[in-house]
């Protein structure tokens, strides 16, 4: 896998891989590993470094779905890569499609890869506040379900977030998040209101019977191997990868 600070893992034939920042060609202030189309980084350095991180994964970057993120509460079901169709304006993808990858882009948000191995059904979900607010992970599980796939088979891993000891939030704001998802009330390192997404996500898996869990360590704020949105403005996005043999 590309970079130092990426992770993989593959549990029962279902992929699971989020990317640094870093074995990528774009230039200042999107070094290195820019894989977001729409943040003002070159289009040819951007896919270079999709192709990069498609092939350092084994995976053919032709066949890896991407999508226009709104942090909104809507998913797609998709059978194959978009090719000249527009890419939808959607949060989550979900698949039965065995060998197609799915993708996330964040950079502080938190990425959400799920997979029922038995059933064939994976998905990918963009959970930035509002669309952990709106139920985007919920909502791809019942897609998923639609597929198939069953909650207590279901892997979920979280990657790379802004964790809430740095979201720092207006009070008023987290008070709105903690009243839809009591899980994501935090504090900040020097005590101030914050939310944790992250936390958010895990309660509402943990509510629809998603047992098989795992949040990244990584601070995107607090990482320098990461991009984060919070932190500097102008920015790369990172990645998450989710496929089935």
């Amino acid at each position: 896998m590309i970079g130092q600070r990426s992770a993989a893992s593959t549990v029962n034939g279902a992929h699971f891989a989020f990317t640094d920042r870093w074995g990528g060609v774009s230039a200042v202030p999107y070094e290195e590993l820019n894989l977001g189309g729409a943040v003002g980084d070159d289009p040819e350095a951007v896919r270079g470094n999709r192709g990069r991180a498609a092939g350092s994964l084994g995976l053919d970057p032709a066949r890896v779905v991407w999508m226009n993120q709104v942090h909104g509460p809507d998913v797609a079901v998709v059978d194959e890569p978009w090719g000249e169709r527009p890419v939808p304006e959607v949060d989550a993808v979900v698949t039965a499609r065995r060998g197609l990858a799915l993708a996330v882009l964040t950079a502080d948000c938190t990425p959400v890869l799920l997979a029922d191995p038995v059933a064939g059904v994976v998905a990918a979900a963009h959970a930035g506040r509002p669309g952990m607010v709106a139920g985007i992970v919920p909502a791809a599980v019942r897609a998923m379900a639609g597929l198939g796939a069953r909650p207590d088979r279901i892997v979920a891993r979280t990657g790379p977030a802004v964790c809430g000891r740095c979201y720092e939030v207006p009070d008023a704001m987290r008070a709105e998040v903690a009243a839809v998802e009591p899980a994501a009330y935090a504090e900040t390192a020097w005590g101030t209101p914050a939310v944790d997404v992250t936390a958010g996500v895990h309660a509402q898996l943990e509510r629809l019977g998603v047992r098989d869990r795992e949040r990244s360590p990584v601070c995107t704020i607090e990482s320098r191997d990461h991009f984060s949105y919070r932190r500097d403005g102008v920015t790369g996005r990172l990645a998450g990868y989710v496929w089935l043999d």
